[in-house]
């Protein structure tokens, strides 16, 4: 072994093949045992669903519901199979690159990825409340922001003047970006249609993760404004305060029981009035205080005009890009290329492409304060 090895980095070469003979541990003192017997695989487990959960909950059943058919994983259920592609994928992985509110995020502000974290802990925390398929709800989650470009709600805006039926994360992600991961037929349908602007999911897990993306950044993007300085925790309306609190995790509370204990009580998926009330009024108070404000407003319009100029950019010079976007629907080859993009790799092509003065982005984007 090379001598000028670190002490730690030589500690961990020891470590290459575990320990012990016949069955290899990861520790040398590992005392962790069961009993030997069948393994819990994908038939004991889809039983197990059929048993425990709602009546109204999805069961997996074999290969799955899929565009292309697949042969039954031995060891995991379809559903458990799509979250691991999701979390596994090129676009899930860029979003710890994308916008969530703050262009320019500290060491404890939300990014894209953080957010799909976050609304998968609620949806799983209501799925399993209410006896839903925890899984399924989980796969949505993460997924369901796969399809939001960089800078932010903004790139929709830029891209919709190029897609004829205008470009929606949630479609976009289930329709273009996540289909050569062939998910289900369930996890897709609540990836395209999570935000409340479009039809209603068709399955229990889809309504639930509905209602935990809007908790979940309802009560997230403020804690990154108090953080940031945008707004603070008496400024919020008493409604809020009264109802649900003024700091994240007992909104989060109040929220997550809320739409347990109604959903169970009334047999929709849904929230009582009066907590429903003061998430609206949060969410109302966000948009006015944190989403539309100035700094914001003209972040969204460079946003746009930057993502205009990189897709006008790549239709006259096709070649730079790579040969997968180069398709015969032109267009949408390079909305799903840009799309696709972090902001940093966005702002930085406008740059190097198109001779963008760094000053003039968004704080954060193309300047030293990256570093």
């Amino acid at each position: 072994m090379n001598d000028s090895l670190l002490p730690r980095t030589k500690l961990w070469a020891h470590t290459m093949h575990g320990h012990g003979d016949d069955v290899v541990t990861a520790h040398a003192t590992s005392r962790a045992a069961i009993e030997p017997a069948e393994q819990r695989n994908r038939e004991f487990r889809e039983e197990a669903e059929r048993l425990l959960l709602n009546p109204a909950a999805s069961l997996s059943s074999g290969g799955g519901d899929r565009l292309i058919p697949e042969e039954p994983d031995a060891l995991r259920t379809c559903f458990e199979r799509d979250r691991d592609r999701i979390v596994h994928s090129t676009a899930f992985r860029r979003l710890a690159g994308k916008t969530q509110v703050v262009v320019y995020p500290t060491d404890h502000q939300r990014t894209r990825l953080t957010h799909a974290i976050e609304v998968a802990q609620c949806a799983v925390a209501m799925a399993r409340g209410i006896g839903a398929n925890a899984v399924l709800a989980d796969a949505m989650a993460l997924g369901h922001d796969c399809g939001h470009g960089p800078g932010g709600h903004a790139s929709e805006d830029a891209f919709d003047q190029f897609i004829p039926e205008g470009y929606d994360h949630g479609p976009w992600g289930a329709d273009v970006v996540l289909t050569d991961l062939n998910l289900c037929r369930e996890t897709l349908d609540g990836i395209r249609n999570h935000s409340w602007s479009r039809p209603a999911p068709s399955s229990l897990e889809g309504e639930l993760v509905s209602w935990a993306d809007r908790i979940a950044y309802c009560a997230h993007d403020l804690e990154d404004a108090i953080h940031a300085g945008i707004v603070a925790p008496s400024d919020l309306p008493d409604v809020v305060t009264e109802v649900v609190g003024t700091t994240r995790r007992q909104q989060l509370s109040a929220f997550l029981n809320a739409v347990i204990t109604t959903t169970m009580a009334s047999g929709t998926v849904g929230m009582d009035k009066q907590t429903a009330e003061a998430l609206a009024a949060l969410r109302r108070f966000n948009y006015e205080r944190i989403y539309t404000r100035a700094e914001s407003t003209n972040q969204s319009l460079v946003v746009v005009r930057v993502l205009t100029a990189l897709v006008e950019y790549y239709l006259r010079n096709p070649a730079a890009m790579p040969r997968e976007y180069r398709t015969p629907e032109a267009v949408r080859g390079v909305v799903t290329y840009v799309g696709g993009m972090t902001d940093r790799f966005a702002f930085e092509a406008a740059q190097r492409f198109l001779g963008w003065n760094p000053a003039e982005l968004p704080m954060g984007i193309g300047r030293d304060s990256w570093v």
